[in-house]
């Protein structure tokens, strides 16, 4: 016996942000693949300073990653 209809597709899937992409171009891809956005990560990028020979981390910039679910 089958379960049914198994497609190769996942019910959830993450979506980084490209570097020369847009957040609306993002969600327009998302929204190609058959996924709904449910939930947006914001994650902070650090570069290393060495300053007097001490090391500090600076802020760089930020990843943005959303998660989405196949939409019904």
């Amino acid at each position: 016996m089958s379960k049914g209809n198994k497609k190769n597709t996942s019910k959830k899937k993450m979506f980084e942000v490209g570097e020369n992409e847009t957040i609306d171009q993002c969600l327009d891809r998302i929204a190609k693949e058959g996924y709904t956005p449910v939930r947006r990560v914001e994650k902070p990028i650090f570069k290393e300073v060495v300053l007097n020979g001490k090391t500090e981390y600076e802020p760089a910039g930020r990843q943005i990653v959303f998660e989405a679910k196949l939409a019904e």
